[in-house]
């Protein structure tokens, strides 16, 4: 067994190894704080037959007794993973994946397991320092260790790796991961933070990520000494002779049809004509094409290798040799956008944004508070009101699948759009919605999450949500032959992101930015130098969708849709909340059935009425004010009989509040009493004493001018 106790950060971090699951490739239990995680790798001996990407799965399984809780629901185990759960294994995922070598294809599983969390340390930061510590002892060709910190910034100084509890109250919520030299992945959701603090945040983050990745490498060696690696791994490497031929019979064809513009047709071209040119040219070579044919078709998997690296080399060659693009565009170029909103008469808000080819459907709902997303999760955040749901259909890009329910990266892509949009919702006082907002893609050609950001923007607009601003996303990307020779992109399409070597997305106001994802498949990272031009570049851009945005929508619209509902709200003293539900809900049915609405009770005295009307939701706001009302001795009424007896008769002078008119507080009356009142009656009566019991009694004297007066079974009638 092998432990490392180093501090870090002001914390103890432990890095364990040897003592749990033995029998995994690799194993380490990582601890922070009272955090306590365990991360396994387990590695095939062989490469995977017909697997032409690196078959990676990283698993990340929360434990509720980590926390002390007991799962939701009726089955009272852990299930399928939560949303937050899937979150955090995209986390470790993106940067380990693009730092195996081209050609590694055995299957790498990683199953981070949650066995303790103090809700301050959060795991996926362990997560990672143990997936990359464990992926070290393995012997597998992994570029690392790789080191990991977060960054928050409160009252205009940075805190390193916060407490889950800082987070809360701080403007930045920024991910670091990288190697000792460069930025492999990067998280981010900052409430409109500027580009220059934003970066001065990158550099002070890679001081910390050395200084982690130091300490792994201790542990490494410590572990190296008493752990022998298994070394016998396999990098697939093209066939010289199948590279030659391949290049030379498509080479000059992949490249004309690579610049051809419109998706559909680039793709059915090279689809059908790469391999009818290979074709040919085996016939033209007669026996010796027969033999070269069987080698191709036993190598399917070298085949793609060497048709990915060719058009990586062609894209390289019309970047940074012919200083364009593929698609003709400049390299800080938009392709052409368009905004629509309205489209969808009885949504509550709907838009179409469309740049190039890609196009996304984003439409808004408005809920109750009742209608919140609950959270049983190991966090400590337990609802959420504003929610965005990605969805991405296979017509978006010209495919047949099944239908199946949202995937990762669904989750992923919808997570950061909500990220983008969170810095601007209003708070729940000054629009007390539930919020939901859910993008269909439509057609994709690159950067669909930030195509959804921005279709948020203009459906919460035409939903007349008050946004603080408005927000818009682009994306850039990389094409480099080293970290001399360079150029980023901006607004990348689908080729440049499949051959490209970084997806940077940053969305923003004109203020600043509020979320920021980094994925990168260079080897090495990337140098911070380059992300801090691609974050002026997406500046640039951001303004002009933004402006684009406002052309459209000026302002949220200031009315809601007819067909939204109508929410009222109203604060008491918590005191009245039990007189306002009434004895098992009596009261608050009774209002909602007079009055069609919904109503939600929060303990502090908050009160929001839901109603598709005005009217309904004004009456029912009424009766409750009148029940939260203090009953003062001395005032008058115009109250209800409910029942008439011997000595007097009661009148609820407010809803749920009786008191008693005794007859010796009554003028003189004509006739015997159940002749002259009767249940319904509308009488005006005047407190004159609460007893110590809290019982109102009431009194008539002083109120009837004349002891001539008819008597009245709804007071003033004239008035109706």
């Amino acid at each position: 067994m092998v432990i490392l106790e180093k501090d870090f950060l002001g914390r103890k971090l432990v890095l364990e190894t040897g003592k749990l699951a033995r029998q995994a490739t690799s194993s380490v239990l990582v601890r922070y704080g009272d955090s306590v995680v365990l991360v396994t790798v387990v590695i095939s001996d062989e490469p995977e037959e017909d697997a032409d990407f690196l078959p990676l799965t990283v698993d990340f399984e929360d434990r509720f007794y980590a926390a002390g809780k007991i799962p939701g629901g009726f089955i009272k185990r852990e299930g399928r993973p939560s949303e937050r759960a899937i979150l955090n294994a995209r986390i470790v995922d993106r940067p380990i994946r693009p730092l195996f070598p081209e050609g590694f294809f055995h299957g790498v599983q990683i199953i981070i397991t949650t066995l303790s969390t103090d809700q301050e340390n959060p795991p996926e930061l362990l997560g990672l320092w143990g997936a990359s510590a464990a992926l070290c002892l393995t012997g597998v060709p992994f570029n690392g260790p790789i080191g990991a910190v977060k960054v928050s910034l409160s009252n205009g100084e940075f805190i390193f790796n916060p407490l889950s509890s800082q987070l809360e109250k701080s403007d930045l919520d920024l991910l670091v991961v990288g190697t000792k030299e460069n930025i492999v992945m990067i998280e981010t959701q900052a409430n409109e933070i500027s580009e220059d603090k934003y970066i001065e945040a990158l550099h002070h983050a890679m001081d910390y990520v050395r200084e982690n990745i130091s300490l792994q490498e201790e542990f490494i060696q410590m572990a190296k000494e008493k752990i022998v690696p298994f070394n016998s791994y396999t990098i697939i490497q093209p066939d010289p002779e199948i590279v030659d031929f391949i290049r030379r019979t498509t080479y000059d064809r992949i490249n004309e049809i690579l610049r051809v513009k419109v998706k559909k047709e680039r793709e059915s071209r090279m689809s059908k004509e790469p391999s009818e040119l290979i074709e040919n040219a085996l016939l033209e070579m007669g026996e010796a094409g027969e033999a070269l044919r069987e080698k191709l078709e036993s190598n399917p998997v070298m085949v793609k290798m060497v048709f990915k690296a060719m058009e990586r080399e062609i894209l390289e060659r019309i970047v940074l040799d012919e200083r364009t693009r593929a698609d003709g565009r400049a390299f800080n170029q938009l392709r052409p956008i368009s905004c629509e909103v309205g489209l969808l008469p009885r949504t509550h808000g709907s838009a179409v944004f469309t740049r190039g080819e890609t196009q996304v459907l984003t439409v808004v709902t408005l809920g109750s508070k009742g209608e919140e997303q609950i959270i049983d999760d190991l966090g400590i955040e337990e609802s959420k009101r504003y929610m965005h749901h990605y969805n991405f259909p296979p017509y978006s890009v010209g495919e047949i699948r099944p239908l199946r329910g949202p995937g990762r990266r669904e989750i992923g892509h919808g997570a950061l759009a909500e990220k983008a949009l969170v810095p601007v919702i209003p708070s729940e006082d000054v629009f007390p919605y539930t919020i939901r907002v859910v993008s269909d893609v439509l057609e994709s050609n690159g950067s669909t999450s930030m195509a959804s950001t921005c279709g948020s923007t203009l459906a919460l607009m035409d939903a007349g949500v008050p946004i603080k601003a408005p927000v818009a996303g682009i994306a850039i990307g990389l094409v480099s032959r080293s970290d001399e020779e360079w150029v980023t992109l901006t607004d990348i399409q689908g080729i440049e992101d499949a051959y490209g070597e970084m997806d940077f997305k940053i969305a923003g106001t004109k203020q600043g930015i509020t979320a920021v994802q980094l994925d990168t498949k260079r080897f090495n990272g990337v140098p911070i130098y380059i992300l801090e031009k691609a974050l002026y570049q997406a500046k640039e851009a951001r303004e002009i969708i933004i402006d684009r945005i406002l052309e459209t929508i000026p302002a949220p619209r200031a009315s809601l849709s007819p067909y939204a509902p109508r929410i009222f709200s109203l604060t008491v003293s918590p005191d009245k909340i039990g007189d306002i539900i009434g004895p098992g809900g009596k009261v608050i049915k009774k209002i909602i059935e007079e009055t069609e609405v919904k109503i939600d009770i929060e303990q502090d005295g908050r009160i929001y009425i839901y109603s598709q009307n005005e009217t309904s939701g004004q009456i029912a706001k009424s009766k409750i004010e009148e029940i939260a009302k203090e009953i003062e001795e001395g005032q008058i009424y115009e109250g209800k009989v409910t029942r008439v007896a011997d000595y007097g008769i009661f009148v609820e002078i407010l809803p749920g509040k009786e008191g008693l008119l005794h007859v010796s507080q009554m003028e003189r009356l004509k006739g015997p009493i159940n002749k002259i009142f009767k249940p319904g009656d509308t009488v005006l009566v005047k407190v004159y004493e609460i007893d110590n019991l809290g019982r109102i009694n009431l009194t008539r004297k002083g109120l009837v001018q004349t002891e001539k007066e008819e008597p009245r079974r709804v007071i003033d009638q004239r008035r109706k």
